[in-house]
Formats: C-alpha cells, sequence, structure tokens
C-alpha cells in the first residue's frame, strides 16, 4: 500500500486546477444503463470509485474506454440484470443500478451494499420510492430483487432528504408511465447535474435544485454526450488548505456558488475570497479566526467538508463548535487530529475545538475519504514530518492531489509503505 510523507509550514501558492466531480460523474455513469447506445463523458476524474463503477457497468455488458478524461460507455449489449456482492460491496453508489435496470429492462438483482465506516445510509427510501412506482420488490439472500412491467409515475414525498435516493427515483422515473411528482427532494449540485444529463438523454424534468422535482415520463431515452461539473469537494478542500498555511491561490474550473456556505464561513474567519473570469483566488491570513458550524443537507455547511473544516479550526484564534447533523459516525478523525496535538473534545455530534498556535508532525492513519483529507491538511500546516497511511481511502475521491499539492509548493510525496 502507499502512504504520503509530509513536511509541514510551507505556505502554498499559485494555480491549481479542480478534477471532475465524483459525487456527480457516479450517478451519471449509472444513468447510461437507461438507453442503447455510446454516451461520452467527459471531465472524468481518475479515481477508485469511477473504475468500480466501470467494473459494475462491465459486468452487465457495457463496453467502456478511457482516454484521457473522456470516458465513452457503450450499453448496447447490457445482458446481465445483476450487480454482485463482490462488487456492490466495495461502493454504497452501486446500488442506483436498480433503478436504471428495472427501467429498460423491467427486472433487475442488486446485492444490499452492507455497512459504512461514516454511519449507516440505508436504502429503504429507495426501495418504497420504487415501490410507489410499480415495482414489486423482494429481498431474499442479501440482494434486492425487483420487477414490473413498466413504472408508473407517482407522487414520492421522502421522509428525509437523501441525496441517493433523489438521483436513484429521478432516473427511475425518466421513462415511467406519466408524472413523478418527487417532493422533499435532495438540492445538492449533483442532482442538478444528473438531470441535465438525463435531459440532454431526451428526459423531461424540471425542478432538480429544489425540494420538488417534477418529472414527466417519456416512451425511451437515447444515449448522449456531456461534460460532468467540477468537484465542489477537491475545491473546498484547497481553500481550506491555503486558509491552514497562511497561503495564496488561485482555484482554475471551479464553481464558488456551489460552496456558498463554506465561503460564508471562511470569509468570516479572515480568508479573502475573490472570483474574477472563472477563477477564484484565495488569499488567507497568518492565522485564521475560529468560527462555529453545523452541518445541513444542501445549501447548509457540506458534511463532506466538516473534517477538513475541523483541522482548519485545530490551528485557528479561539474556540470554535462544530456540529455533526448528517452521519453519526464522522468524527473518526479526531482521534488522528490529536496526534497532531490538537485540542478537541466530543460530546455526542458535537465537537469543541480550541485551537492551537501550531501542530506536531505525527504518524497518523484515515479512516475515511474525508477524514485522509483533513489529516493531509493537518500535516502542510504542522512543524516536521507527517506520515499518512491507508490513503487508498483518499484514492477514492481525490485525482493526484500529492501532485497538485506539490505544485502549489508544499513538501509532499507518495512512498510505497
Amino acid at each position: 500500500m502507499d502512504k504520503l510523507i509530509i513536511k509541514g509550514g510551507k505556505k502554498l501558492k499559485g494555480d491549481v486546477t479542480v478534477s471532475g466531480s465524483k459525487n456527480a460523474s457516479l450517478p451519471i455513469f449509472v444513468a447510461t444503463i437507461l438507453a442503447p447506445g455510446i454516451n461520452q463523458i467527459s471531465n472524468v476524474p481518475f479515481l477508485r470509485d469511477i473504475n468500480t463503477t466501470i467494473k459494475v457497468l462491465e459486468s452487465l455488458g457495457s463496453q467502456v474506454e478511457g482516454n484521457g478524461n473522456i470516458v465513452r460507455i457503450d450499453t448496447t449489449n447490457i445482458i446481465s440484470h445483476e450487480a454482485t456482492y463482490d462488487l456492490v460491496k466495495t461502493m454504497r453508489a452501486s446500488v442506483l443500478v436498480l433503478g436504471p435496470l428495472l427501467a429498460r429492462f423491467g427486472k433487475a438483482r442488486v446485492s444490499l451494499p452492507g455497512g459504512c465506516a461514516i454511519g449507516a445510509r440505508p436504502i429503504n427510501l429507495h426501495l418504497k420510492g420504487l415501490q410507489a412506482l410499480g415495482a414489486e420488490i423482494t429481498l431474499e439472500h442479501g440482494y434486492v430483487e425487483a420487477k414490473c412491467r413498466r413504472l408508473k409515475g407517482a407522487r414520492i414525498n421522502f421522509d428525509v432528504s437523501t441525496v441517493g435516493g433523489t438521483e436513484h427515483l429521478m432516473m427511475a422515473a425518466a421513462t415511467a408511465k406519466g408524472e413523478t411528482l418527487l417532493e422533499n427532494a435532495a438540492r445538492e449540485p449533483e442532482i442538478v447535474d444528473l438531470a441535465l444529463y438525463l435531459n440532454r438523454m431526451g428526459a423531461k424534468i424540471e425542478g432538480a435544485g429544489t425540494d420538488t422535482i417534477r418529472i414527466q415520463g417519456v416512451s425511451e431515452l437515447s444515449a448522449a454526450s456531456y461534460e460532468v461539473m467540477p468537484d465542489r469537494i477537491e475545491a473546498g478542500t484547497f481553500m481550506i488548505a491555503a486558509a491552514m498555511t497562511g497561503g495564496d491561490i488561485r482555484i482554475h474550473n471551479m464553481k464558488l456558488e456551489h460552496l456558498d456556505a463554506l465561503a460564508f464561513k471562511m470569509q468570516d474567519a479572515g480568508v479573502e475570497i475573490t472570483s474574477r473570469d472563472g477563477v477564484v483566488r484565495i488569499k488567507c491570513p497568518k492565522r485564521v479566526k475560529s468560527v462555529n458550524i453545523k452541518t445541513r443537507p444542501y445549501p447548509g455547511f457540506p458534511t463532506d467538508m466538516q473534517a477538513q473544516f475541523m483541522a482548519m479550526m485545530c490551528v485557528a484564534d479561539g474556540a470554535s463548535v462544530i456540529s455533526e447533523n448528517i452521519f453519526e459516525n464522522r468524527f473518526m478523525h479526531v482521534s488522528e487530529l490529536q496526534r497532531f496535538g490538537a485540542d478537541i473534545t466530543v460530546e455526542g455530534n458535537t465537537a469543541t475545538v480550541k485551537g492551537v498556535k501550531k501542530l506536531s508532525g505525527a504518524p497518523v492513519m484515515a479512516t475515511d475519504l474525508r477524514a485522509s483529507a483533513s489529516l493531509i491538511l493537518a500535516g502542510l500546516a504542522a512543524e516536521g514530518p507527517t506520515e499518512v497511511t491507508r490513503i487508498y481511502h483518499l484514492d477514492r475521491g481525490y485525482e493526484s492531489i500529492e501532485k497538485k499539492f506539490a505544485a502549489l509548493g508544499a513538501d509532499i510525496q507518495r512512498v510505497k509503505e
């Protein structure tokens, strides 16, 4: 396995370009199942989760080819309607193939996804929604088996806002007979991106990005080409890296409006943020001020930026309170940040962080994707060397991040353990 060696204390300066969005690419890849033909998806990041999704598509009979950041997916000869446990267990998003397979072929068999390190993410809302659309669903031997003649439009009100559930039912309803109304739908930019792609395929979807999405089912869809949006979580990670090192960087291929909640909090902390001609400049003081945050569904503060923001608060002036309201087990990075000398106490879903003037480099271990990013950020700001192991978590969601940080002046390298 690989690990990262970081020698902290260097201000980040220069230009960095954000990769395409992982969380937008995955459902768009899955949506190609809905129609036969050749799809061309561009601005795709090279990540472990992308490779896993490709393996799932290939196991169904799709032909997938990549050239740079462009991926061509030919779904003409899909012959299998089953996604096995061996594939689904490595990435929960694989369960999203259930709806598109059901919509196109009238049947599907998909493994239940199992547990997740950052908390339970049940798919009961997905299955309840598919049943409302007319699917017959049974659970046997750890698999979801679904069948239908043709899905029919329905009014579906989510008990809680769910990104995966909204994406799943939006795909399934695209070719359902009649109108589908998704209420209390998730509003994330990645959902808008999926809707834009589905509409490019011929779907009729309105309201994506609001809490009410209206879908007029069409009889069939066609393969399409599409460019994936930039990864807002990667962009936010670079913003915080600049702030923690007192840096001055320019971020390209970024949509600042996707990160309003983070930007407002960083400005409260004393960071100067400007946007001009599609380039966002992050100019930072020597030391940021402490700020409180509460994670919320979009457009609130993103849970995927909580660990990184906590790392920044570890070196802030003052004390901050961080409340995690999305996942019940998303403070696993706390014990590792404490190894740097961070002053953090946790009670329930709330962490109190008292900023220290300096962190000290330490050997640490990543526990999940965003936690691994927070450890790198701490290492960049710390005095002395830091060693981050189990970075296979990092490779799920960040494309060559150590190379991008090195180009900004960081002393960071990937080595074999």
